[in-house]
C-alpha cells in the first residue's frame, strides 16, 4: 500500500504600489491568484494603488507559521524588513 499525502505551502507575500509609494504585506495559499487578485482591484486597500509589483514572498510550512510571520513583518515594517534582508546580504 502506498502512502501519498499532500503538503500545501502557504506564501507570506510583499506587493509594492509605486501609486501610493506603500507596501502591503499578506498570507496566502495560492500566491499567483493572490496578486492577480489585487491587480484586478478585488480587495479593500489595494484597490487603490493599481499596479502592485511582488517584489518579495517566502514559503511557509503552514498557514500558522505563514501568520507568525505576516505578524512580525507587519509589526516591524515591510519597508524595515526588506531593508534588513538587504543589509543582510551584503555582508
Amino acid at each position: 500500500m502506498e502512502l501519498l499525502f499532500f503538503v500545501m505551502a502557504y506564501w507570506v507575500y510583499i506587493p509594492y504600489s509605486e501609486r501610493l509609494d506603500k507596501y502591503y504585506v499578506g498570507q496566502t495559499s495560492d500566491l499567483v491568484k493572490r496578486v492577480e487578485r489585487h491587480n484586478e482591484g478585488k480587495g479593500g486597500f489595494t484597490r487603490t494603488g493599481l499596479p502592485w509589483v511582488l517584489i518579495y514572498s517566502i514559503s511557509c510550512n503552514s498557514r500558522g507559521e505563514a501568520m507568525v510571520l505576516e505578524k512580525k513583518i507587519k509589526n516591524l515594517g515591510a519597508k524595515k524588513f526588506l531593508q534588513i534582508l538587504e543589509d543582510s546580504r551584503d555582508v
